[in-house]
């Protein structure tokens, strides 16, 4: 792996609403805009962007995130406006690498005819079979309720076992590392974001194909081969759909593999992305 060129330089753009949103940028060449899951931020990825800093790497923080600003009122559209401001900052085009939910909005922003080079997407959370697990119907109820009465802990503990699949005792675990939960808790109020982004896409049907007709660039899905099943069965049906795309596991890889080894995510990813 080659070493990191520079060190990250932090800057601002603003977005089409008038919305700040902050990033880190490194290395030179074609740029690569990292897009962040659900309870993350570019702290996330942030060893995953040192592993891609020979090219000209863009870490951002999602709206409501980290540095970042937000609006009174959300709606996809705004953050796919997110995305094209940084596209238009680093150049005019770029390549999008998006990890679960992250994915989904990297595939939403080039739909939205975002100038996008290449689409490199690990393990976007689709449900495409009618036995596969999808999150509970009433999901974006049961954390807005929660939301509302200002539990965002117990907001983060639902979607962390309802959606995520996570134990309790290793949600219980978690609470004991007070940096660790506080850091999980701070990002509750973007949960509905995420939801927002799936859209219907997780209760247990086929992909509908006109919905991303519009992904016409070439796009690599990939997954883990220690992920459930669900993730390669979606794989393989969102790589089938699209013109130019394929699917590829990483052996020995979970859902969390981004953040817990960028190491065995980044190489694969720059071999995608120099084509």
């Amino acid at each position: 792996m080659p070493p990191v060129q520079d060190q990250p330089v932090a800057g601002t753009v603003v977005s089409a609403d008038g919305t700040e949103i902050s990033y880190e940028q490194s290395g030179s060449g074609p740029a690569v805009v990292l897009v962040a899951s659900a309870l993350a931020d570019r702290s996330d990825t942030a060893k995953l962007a040192g592993l891609l800093a020979e090219d000209f790497t863009v870490n951002y923080d999602r709206r409501g995130r980290g540095a970042s600003g937000d609006a009174e009122t959300y709606a996809v559209a705004r953050e796919v406006e997110d995305i094209a401001a940084l596209v238009d900052q680093v150049g005019g085009s770029a390549s999008l690498f998006g990890s679960s939910s992250g994915a989904v909005l990297a595939l939403r922003a080039a739909v939205a005819g975002v100038k996008v080079d290449r689409l490199a997407l690990y393990e976007p959370p689709f449900v495409t079979a009618e036995g596969d697990a999808g999150p509970p119907v009433d999901l974006a109820e049961q954390i807005t309720v929660r939301l509302a009465e200002n539990r965002d802990g117990d907001a983060v503990t639902y979607f962390m076992t309802k959606v995520q699949g996570m134990p309790g005792i290793a949600v219980f675990f978690m609470k004991l590392m007070p940096k660790m939960w506080a850091g999980l808790v701070s990002l509750a109020r973007t949960l509905p974001y995420d939801i927002a982004v799936m859209g219907d896409t997780q209760q247990g049907r086929p992909l509908d194909a006109e919905e991303w007709s519009g992904v016409e660039v070439p796009t690599q899905v990939l997954t883990g081969g220690k992920s459930p099943a669900a993730f390669g069965r979606a794989a393989r049906a969102l790589a089938e759909m699209l013109p130019h795309a394929d699917h590829r596991a990483l052996p020995g890889l979970n859902h969390g593999a981004v953040v817990m080894a960028p190491k065995k995510v980044a190489p694969e990813v720059i071999r995608f992305l120099k084509g």
